[in-house]
């Protein structure tokens, strides 16, 4: 170094930043699943370490740790105070007054010195701030640095900085390192007092915490040489590993100094820089460390310029080595000179050498399956943040949804659920991709349709894990048994085998849709989930026409606060199905059938429209109190009188009918028939208690299950009215 005039001006190697990505990992979880649209200021922690090998930079380490309540003590690493503001746009970040933030956080530094904390605690002298935004859709985090420090004193060097190994002998360099890791309290391992007595051996150095400043003899006494190893030294674990400067931490210790020892102010000083290097033979070493002569000047007596005239001041030399000019920030400084105010330096450079943000790109790092439901999650929690705080996005997301049918409303239900975050699907279907497929039904390409076609329900099942990698989806290639299309002996052992499926299917999901193109399909699946107790979402087209509805839900002994509603809502379990509107048994509808019977003939919009009204449905019912068992309306109401104390989502209706001609939808509710072929209680009994026999039966005996809920008697009746007033009405004429 050279001693020219105005070039002996301590200089201080500044901090560099090192955010490690699993940080930013732990922050896109406080954001999505905390913080979420709050600008909260957390505090973090940083470390630091003294044991930097030559060539290298001093860095302020900042890893998930960050957001530990205690800081996780591990030597040599060295506690850094920090904190962190997250804003929720980029522009946010960009306009936010840097020099009121540093000016802040330097008044928590000023006070922690002023008020004799930082005596105690020293490490309390370590801070950074760290600015941050977080880009969690391409995952490109945004980060300024602050590193304050008081912008005093001007410190001079009364000689070149000297090796430790000048002074001190090589035991007494063995020593000082032992001593020095046996140091339990990180909070003194930072900044400390170093003692070393005459005798010249490795037993008379001894480390004194920072607090004993005032007990000791510290000013070098007038006429001794510095070479002198006797004597105290005010040591800091110095993390620079230049050879004639020190690192950053010293100066916020030498600000601490000029405040509470003005006893020492133009005394000469020994500051001894503490490095540590780990040996070959795994032994720690301080051979590096430095050894300065410095002169304590008094505190500054004039007012700098003000911030809003000067906000980047030049300085004639700086005090950091490689910034020309420093961006500070003045606060007042009511322990000085009145008038007087303390500017703050300490935000970091760029990689252009600039004052600015830095970025850090983790998209390309990251697994994408990760980045995909993160971002899908961050959609449906920014939905909850902004407009409707009480959604339970868990519920839906958790919830596991079995589709009967895979083609053109079974893809439409599917690509609803996946963007409501819906993480289990499993679709069931019989049929192959035909070539006529893929223009209406949207998990299926052209490719899907050649060789026969692929298993619709293992194409939808694949397409749907290329459409979003996270989600749980699994196809199932399953005939459904169906009442009306007889089993023959050939058939029985597939036939049972396939109903334990879906009846385990059933059990194993938490929702079932019936998407399936014929009135026969629907029957079982609808018998087996009312006696599970399962919520069926039922959704059919016509031409120009459309239906949704759900399927009342059985009560049973779980379920007691179902409130007796009026005439203008029927309770959820007493709700028909999609066949309690019929008085005759669902009979084979595949036989017979021209080309236009045998495919779904409707306007092309009509099954986007049923398929995200049915998934809608469902979600509005999830979020009500009651689930499956909440009320459905008779009577038309304003939104406002109808959703109170319901689902959040709005009206819960027992079914939609809609026609596209008008473009008007109607919202019907009826009562469950006790007489219904497929849930009422007399077909549950018979289905519960005899099992496959009794299935058996209903899928070979057309008349059966008229018979057995009496509407083969009903008929009776009916018929034998209508005779009775054709009679009455003949001997009326005659008369």
């Amino acid at each position: 170094m050279s001693h020219s005039e105005g070039s002996n001006i301590l200089q201080y190697s500044p901090f560099n930043s090192s955010v490690d990505p699993s940080f930013w990992h732990k922050l896109s979880h406080v954001k999505l699943d905390i913080d979420r649209l709050e600008e909260k200021v957390r505090p973090i922690w940083g470390h630091y370490s003294n044991a930097i090998p030559p060539g290298l930079t001093s860095y302020l380490h900042v890893d998930c740790s960050a957001y530990n309540t205690e800081f996780e003590v591990q030597k040599p690493m060295l506690a850094a105070y920090g904190i962190l503001l997250n804003k929720n746009t980029l522009e946010a970040f960009k306009n936010c007054n840097k020099i009121a933030l540093l000016e802040e956080l330097g008044q928590e530094l000023w006070q922690s010195i002023t008020s004799g904390e930082a005596l105690d605690n020293p490490a309390l002298l370590s801070r950074f701030f760290l600015l941050t935004y977080a880009d969690l859709k391409k995952y490109h985090f945004y980060y300024w640095c602050a590193f304050p420090a008081p912008n005093f004193p001007t410190v001079t060097l009364k000689k070149q900085p000297l090796k430790l190994t000048d002074i001190f002998s090589e035991d007494q360099v063995t020593e000082l390192a032992r001593i020095y890791l046996e140091m339990d309290d990180w909070r003194q391992r930072g900044y400390f007092l170093i003692q070393v007595d005459n005798g010249g051996d490795s037993s008379c150095i001894n480390i004194f915490p920072l607090c004993d400043v005032k007990k000791v003899p510290l000013a070098i006494p007038d006429g001794e040489d510095i070479k002198k190893a006797e004597g105290i030294y005010l040591g800091v674990a110095d993390p620079c590993p230049l050879r004639d400067h020190p690192g950053w931490p010293l100066r916020n210790l030498l600000a601490l100094l000029s405040y509470h020892c003005s006893e020492l102010v133009g005394c000469r000083l020994k500051v001894l820089c503490l490095r540590l290097r780990l040996l070959p033979c795994s032994t720690w070493s301080t051979e590096d460390s430095l050894i300065l002569e410095v002169t304590l000047p008094p505190p500054p007596t004039t007012e700098p310029p003000s911030p809003e005239t000067t906000p980047f001041p030049t300085h004639t030399e700086s005090e950091a080595l490689d910034s020309p000019s420093e961006m500070t920030s003045p606060v007042n400084n009511t322990s000085h000179t009145s008038g007087n105010k303390l500017k703050w330096v300490g935000w970091e450079r760029n990689e252009r050498g600039k004052f600015g943000p830095r970025m850090m790109n983790l998209s390309s790092s990251m697994d994408p399956v990760k980045l995909a439901e993160t971002s899908v999650d961050l959609n449906l929690k920014l939905m909850k943040w902004r407009l409707m705080p009480q959604l339970n996005l868990d519920l839906i997301k958790n919830t596991r949804c079995l589709l009967l049918g895979s083609g053109t409303l079974g893809c439409s239900v599917a690509r609803t659920l996946l963007g409501w975050g819906v993480r289990y699907i499993t679709l069931v279907d019989n049929g192959c991709v035909s070539y006529s497929n893929p223009v209406r039904q949207s998990l299926f390409t052209y490719k899907d349709s050649l060789n026969s076609g692929r298993p619709k329900s293992e194409a939808a099942a694949d397409a749907l894990r290329a459409i979003f990698p996270g989600v749980e989806s699994r196809g199932v290639q399953l005939n459904i048994p169906m009442p009306g299309h007889p089993i023959g002996p050939s058939l029985l052992a597939d036939t049972r085998t396939s109903t334990q499926v879906l009846e385990e299917l059933i059990d194993n999901h938490d929702v079932v849709f019936l998407l399936m193109d014929s009135r026969e399909s629907r029957w079982l699946p609808t018998l087996i989930a009312a006696s599970k107790r399962k919520l069926v979402m039922n959704a059919a087209l016509g031409f120009d026409t459309y239906l949704v509805m759900r399927h009342g839900v059985k009560s049973d002994d779980t379920v007691n606060s179902t409130p007796d509603c009026s005439d203008k809502s029927i309770p959820g379990h007493k709700l028909g199905c999609y066949f309690c509107n019929d008085v005759t048994a669902p009979g084979n509808s595949q036989r017979d059938r021209t080309l236009d019977q045998q495919c779904t003939v409707t306007r092309p919009g009509i099954s986007s429209i049923a398929g995200a009204l049915t998934v809608e449905l469902m979600v509005s019912l999830l979020q009500h109190p009651l689930k499956g068992y909440a009320p459905a309306n008779c009577v038309e109401e304003p939104f406002s009188e109808a959703s109170d104390e319901g689902s959040p989502l709005g009206l819960v209706p027992h079914s939609i009918r809609g026609f596209l001609a008008q473009f008007q939808q109607v919202l019907p509710a009826s009562h469950m028939f006790s007489r219904c072929i497929a849930c009422s209680d007399k077909v549950l009994h018979e289905y519960e208690t005899r099992g496959f026999e009794f299935l058996l039966q209903a899928f070979n005996t057309p008349d059966y299950l008229e018979d057995i809920t009496g509407l083969t008697q009903l008929h009776k009746e009916t018929e034998n009215a209508e005779v009775w007033e054709l009679s009455d009405s003949e001997s009326y004429e005659m008369e």
